[in-house]
């Protein structure tokens, strides 16, 4: 089969890769589009990987597609299903299986490698679409679920003040969960001033340059913040989220930092605040409700995805992103 490689670090071809051949109890799906996670860049440049990668292999995990064929003793789906695939997959048998963490897994492992035009997964990662979803917008369910889990690690209630740091694709997805969630005003972070407009349109009632330190720090003087969500993950994103939190504020984050980065935190600051400092890992439990989400077609998705690259234009965005900087890139798999 044809697909995006990661050959090593740095190293990103497009050439043949093993077909996979369902077995017992596995789902064999034909993948029709996959979208460029963040941590895909962080796989080519060789940094972390919460699984060891082993190469080759094709790269992405944010997929839909039509089931092709199945193993024995798969009862849940047949060929012609359209479907959506949960990339980690747990064994249910350890501790924190067993204690209702399946995200932490001992023995967890990622079971899709989407950037192909098949991929093979465990029928219980598997997820059929709800009616009138499309193939296109069911490639956000993996992102929207990671999303959901922040958003429950974020708590808010109506009326509550929001800051959200950055408006990429997922800054856009959890923009709009924020305003579906009831809060009251909603500030607006981010680097990029040409972001300030869909920040405005997403629901924003204020966008603040980053940059501005002095503007960010007069608000948050002024108008006790009760919630922060940081969908950057570089420490001065980070150091923001912390300096405009309020008292007894609630700070989630959630962008992934490179594996070496430390976080400098003034311990004074966040006690005489009181802050709830959580993160926020994958996605366990939400991929249903994420589906069942995109299904009312209440998310503005032409607002998250930003375009559609071929496969070998996919391996030259994984060297030098474009595309991606302007929101998610889907790759559609011809």
């Amino acid at each position: 089969m044809k697909a995006v490689i990661l050959n090593g670090p740095g190293s990103v071809t497009v050439g043949e890769f093993p077909t996979p051949t369902p077995k017992t109890g596995e789902v064999r799906v034909r993948v029709a589009f996959c979208g460029i996670c963040g941590s895909d860049f962080h796989k080519v440049a060789g940094k972390k990987n919460t699984h060891p990668i082993r190469y080759p292999v094709p790269l992405g995990h944010e997929i839909s597609g039509v089931v092709e064929s199945v193993g024995e003793g798969v009862t849940a789906f047949r060929p012609g299903d359209r479907v959506t695939v949960d990339p980690n997959w747990s064994c249910g048998k350890c501790y924190y299986c067993k204690n209702g963490q399946t995200s932490f897994c001992e023995n967890g492992r990622g079971v899709v490698k989407g950037m192909a035009e098949y991929v093979v997964s465990p029928e219980e990662n598997v997820y059929l679409l709800p009616e009138g979803l499309s193939l296109r917008d069911a490639a956000l369910c993996e992102p929207l679920a990671c999303c959901l889990r922040g958003m429950d690690l974020l708590d808010i209630r109506h009326g509550e003040r929001v800051a959200l740091i950055g408006l990429g694709a997922i800054g856009a997805i959890m923009l709009q969960l924020i305003r579906r969630a009831g809060a009251g005003e909603v500030l607006v972070i981010d680097a990029n001033e040409a972001r300030r407009e869909a920040a405005m349109a997403l629901g924003a009632t204020l966008f603040l340059p980053s940059q501005d330190g002095a503007a960010i720090a007069e608000y948050a003087k002024t108008h006790p913040v009760h919630r922060v969500i940081e969908c950057v993950g570089v420490g001065a994103a980070q150091e923001t989220a912390l300096e405009v939190a309020g008292k007894g504020a609630t700070v989630v984050m959630f962008g992934v930092s490179d594996s070496a980065a430390k976080l400098p935190i003034s311990l004074y600051d966040a006690f005489c605040k009181e802050l709830t400092i959580k993160t926020s890992f994958v996605n366990p439990h939400t991929t249903d409700r994420a589906l069942q989400l995109l299904a009312t077609g209440l998310l503005q998705t032409d607002m998250i995805i930003a375009g559609e690259l071929s496969m070998e234009e996919a391996a030259a965005e994984m060297l030098a992103p474009s595309l991606s900087r302007k929101g998610k890139a889907l790759v559609r798999i011809d």
